[in-house]
């Protein structure tokens, strides 16, 4: 039998798709349903689950809710984001404590500007990939090496500033300025099985956590 492995806030299965290809049997679990989860998920709290199923797996892979962390959500959004009285769930330090009360071995995952222990910080040029989309990843109760942040080879492609620059990464956020197309963005991040505009720019490439998966393994 394959060691199993509990994705939680799993949304689309950018994560769960790398650690089904490293080798584990993947069970996702969401606040929302999600049709193009290619795994079998449960819908329901996440923190409420890994309370009461997370012994159950062999490991645990947790990518919270990240829009309060990004850099739009702090800079260039947060005055309007202020004036209307939006807010985003912060949900790292309760789901750490959830993780790390289950024993298992777990997988933080966010964007840049999230307050997690920075074990390893992974992006596409490291896996030759057309997207850089740089992330944060925290590991308990086990450890594996940094690789090389390899030197990117150029530019996002897309508009700034009323001028349009050339490059071999497509820019996987938002809508308009030269941003990626559906086609553009399942190409660079390798993900087939969802057109959904939305799930693809917030999905991680399964390269990622493949990677993950693998030494997860032989840790």
């Amino acid at each position: 039998m394959k060691p199993t492995l509990l994705d939680l806030y799993c949304c689309a299965g950018g994560a769960g798709m790398g650690y089904h290809l490293a080798g584990f049997e993947v069970f996702g679990v969401d606040i929302s349903d999600q049709p193009n989860y290619p795994f079998q998920m449960h819908t329901g709290d996440a923190i409420e689950y890994v309370k009461r199923h997370g012994h159950e797996f062999d490991a645990i892979h947790a990518s919270p809710p990240c829009q309060g962390h990004s850099g739009p959500t702090k800079g260039t959004n947060a005055a309007r984001n202020a004036a209307q009285g939006r807010s985003h769930p912060d949900l790292i330090d309760a789901t750490r404590q959830a993780l790390d009360a289950t024993g298992k071995p777990y997988v933080i995952e966010n964007v840049m500007g999230a307050p997690l222990r920075r074990d390893l910080v992974l992006c596409g040029e490291m896996f030759g990939l057309g997207v850089l989309q740089h992330r944060i990843f925290e590991l308990g109760g086990w450890t594996t090496e940094q690789p090389e942040h390899i030197r990117h080879r150029g530019r996002v492609r897309g508009w700034r500033h009323g001028t349009f620059y050339d490059g071999p990464y497509v820019a996987a956020y938002g809508r308009g300025g030269g941003k990626a197309t559906v086609a553009a963005m399942q190409t660079a991040k390798q993900i087939t099985w969802s057109d959904d505009h939305v799930e693809l720019c917030e999905a991680i490439p399964p390269a990622y956590t493949k990677w993950i998966g693998e030494r997860l393994l032989a840790a």
